[in-house]
């Protein structure tokens, strides 16, 4: 929640002479105030870019280039620190429990527009095994010290040496540009550690530097408020909703401290909203920004698509909201003392469990009907969606479910259809 003088900031809305001219501490508060491209365009224009873009967490950086769009966001990715960009490879470069080097090509191609300098701040960040991987995936070394082979035979197999000792063919010949200009850097600016990744990538080990690469990865969301995957996975666990139980008497985990990714609340109107605005305390926006942190990494490919991830947000307020409402129907202040003191990841379940009851329906039923099929084809999906269909609207197509009735206009579809 924005301070009284933040608040007074925005009312102004600060030309960029003005934000230049503010302490850095006092820019880094008027940035959470504004939306992202106006801030994208602060920190590109302020004298001390890098500095000014260094006070951002690495998520909130990270949700800022998503929002405004990578196309648009080119210079301020120059501005990022290495640590953003670490994590922007966190989010971007695994899908699940499987690396993309076709993703690490296409990040680390941005950030290599910053040139030397760039790529050297980069290279003190990035794990070695992270780069071995992406290496191990993109070229096939041969050589090496201690080679003894002809000069000439050794250069006849392979497509290049940056050094006359190691050589190199490269895999994919669409990445061969860049995996090349990005060993040029390399071999200059830390030579070391290229004669170590030339050795590494001789070997045959990459199913283990995956595991590995995947284990520090894990670390460093962890350090930031991310689960590892498997307890992400968890919150999707069902209950039997006619057998639930409040338990009570929760306490936060140091797991569910750390930064936010996207803006964490309730969606405007609900049930929940209006709990939560009178159950808020900081300990329950951790809690809640756990659950969505977790929500994200179980979905995985969210990460990288700005809808995908406010389609995530809104799953978890739709649940909440549908739990609050079945477990203190129209008492809010029951449904504030439920927050308070019940596992937000319970609540969650519970409403997830009720949703896939639908869905267990909709899987014994067919239909040639346009409209209906439409319902059961958003009630089969992986994550059961609701159809706008029976909005008042009628839109043709799909939503997170928001509330109970939404269950029981769809339940009442579903009543009408014979198995």
């Amino acid at each position: 929640m924005a301070s009284v003088e933040n608040r007074k900031l925005v009312a102004a809305r600060l030309s960029q002479s003005d934000f230049q001219a503010l302490p850095l501490e006092k820019k880094r508060e008027y940035l959470k105030t504004v939306p992202a491209r106006e801030k994208m365009d602060l920190i590109i224009a302020d004298p001390n870019a890098k500095r000014v873009a260094a006070t951002l967490e690495p998520q909130e950086f990270f949700w800022m280039v998503k929002e405004v769009g990578e196309a648009d966001a080119l210079e301020l990715l120059q501005a990022a620190s290495a640590e953003q960009c670490v994590f922007i490879l966190d989010m971007e470069t695994w899908d699940g429990w499987t690396f993309s080097e076709e993703q690490v090509h296409h990040w680390l191609e941005k950030f290599m527009e910053g040139g030397e300098p760039r790529v050297h701040e980069l290279l003190q960040q990035l794990d070695f095994e992270l780069l071995q991987l992406f290496l191990s995936r993109e070229i096939e070394v041969g050589g090496g010290v201690g080679d003894q082979s002809n000069d000439q035979e050794r250069l006849s197999e392979y497509d290049h040496t940056f050094d006359g000792v190691f050589m190199i063919n490269f895999k994919n010949q669409k990445h061969s540009q860049l995996v090349g200009d990005f060993l040029s850097m390399l071999i200059k600016l830390d030579n070391p550690l290229y004669t170590a990744l030339m050795e590494g990538a001789k070997g045959d080990v990459d199913l283990e530097l995956e595991e590995q690469c995947q284990r520090f990865r894990t670390g460093r969301l962890q350090d930031l408020g991310f689960p590892p995957l498997d307890e992400a996975l968890s919150v999707y666990a069902r209950v039997n909703p006619d057998q639930f139980q409040l338990e009570g008497g929760k306490e936060l985990s140091p797991a569910g401290e750390g930064g936010q990714l996207v803006p964490v609340g309730a969606d405007e109107g609900t049930f929940f909203s209006r709990a939560l605005a009178l159950a808020a305390t900081p300990t329950l926006f951790q809690e809640l920004n756990y659950l969505v942190n977790s929500a994200l990494v179980a979905e995985g490919k969210a990460f990288q698509e700005p809808e995908a991830m406010l389609e995530v947000l809104h799953r978890v307020s739709g649940y909440l909201n549908i739990a609050l409402e079945r477990l203190a129907p129209g008492d809010e202040q029951k449904a504030a003392g439920i927050l308070a003191s019940e596992q937000l990841k319970r609540l969650f379940q519970l409403g997830y469990s009720l949703v896939l009851q639908l869905k267990f329906r909709a899987q014994e039923l067919e239909t040639a009907d346009y409209a209906t099929g439409k319902l059961l084809g958003g009630l089969k999906a992986k994550r059961p969606r609701f159809y706008r269909g029976l909005d008042p609207d009628g839109v043709d197509g799909y939503r997170e479910f928001r509330d109970l009735s939404d269950l029981e206009r769809t339940a009442d579809m579903l009543n009408q259809l014979k198995p």
